[in-house]
């Protein structure tokens, strides 16, 4: 079964399926050593990946197991990353979402404002029952956009990633159908234009 990539609006931002375009923004995100510093790989080092990234997001369309978004800023078209949700099951009616955004879009509420229109999408037209998410145990920041958006944090799975020879824990959160608040997401008193 396909599954049609979603084109998706919010307040500030609008989320699309990536175009063979965005190659080299992708690997510009990924191939920053801090933006990926919690990443469960090391970051790029060939721009080939960024273009191999896109056929597997178009791959897992295509297989029906997942849809990765392109994040760009409404007002100027900027990029600001991409989220996604990946091994969906439609059996168990669960999949699991992740997101990167460039360093220069962190502290906006741009991951909240993403995460919750590919989550809203999700539960309507997926009917998904549990949305599963991991994030590094010292990326505190990506535990609260989590957290924001109704996430619980369920446990940790103990030195679970090891990168570049430094090893480290995740937690894990989830998030049923039960709890989803499809409301509005709050934008940062800062971003709101006056």
């Amino acid at each position: 079964m396909t599954l049609a990539t979603p084109v998706l609006s919010t307040a500030r931002l609008r989320l699309r399926p990536f175009a063979d375009a965005d190659a080299g923004l992708l690997f510009a995100l990924h191939s920053s050593t801090y933006v990926m510093r919690y990443w469960d790989s090391p970051p790029w080092t060939e721009h080939a990946r960024a273009e191999r990234f896109i056929a597997m997001c178009r791959k897992v369309a295509d297989e029906g197991t997942g849809a990765r978004v392109a994040i760009d800023r409404a007002s100027d078209g900027a990029f600001v990353g991409w989220c996604g949700l990946t091994e969906w099951d439609e059996d168990y009616r669960s999949a699991s979402l992740g997101y990167v955004l460039d360093e220069a879009m962190w502290g906006h509420g741009y991951a909240t404002e993403a995460a919750h229109a590919v989550l809203e999408w999700a539960f309507d037209t997926l009917d998904l029952n549990r949305v599963q998410a991991e994030a590094d145990t010292r990326n505190v920041a990506s535990a609260r956009v989590l957290e924001k958006i109704g996430f619980v944090r369920e446990g940790t799975l103990r030195e679970d990633c090891v990168v570049n020879g430094e090893v480290s824990d995740s937690w894990v959160f989830g998030l049923l159908r039960r709890e989803w608040r499809p409301t509005a997401v709050t934008i940062p008193a800062r971003e709101v234009r006056r």
